[in-house]
């Protein structure tokens, strides 16, 4: 006997794909994932930027010429 998800929510559209259910019960079962992509955003993202250092690295580009003809 198969059981049927659930297929609409309140708000807008109304529709939830397969995709979208699956996900959010595989979150709900395992919020490990949540810690492990919130800890991947801070290490790629959420990082101190040293204005100095960036604006010598934006300094020292070289202007590429639209529409490079060969």
């Amino acid at each position: 006997m198969s059981t049927k998800r659930e297929q609409t929510r309140s708000g807008p559209g109304g529709y939830v794909s397969e995709f979208d259910q699956f996900m959010h019960e595989y979150m709900a079962q395992h919020p490990e994932v949540e810690e492990s992509q919130a800890e991947g955003w801070y290490i790629w993202w959420d990082h101190m930027v040293d204005l100095n250092d960036l604006e010598n690295h934006h300094d020292n580009d070289v202007p590429v010429k639209p529409y490079q003809y060969d």
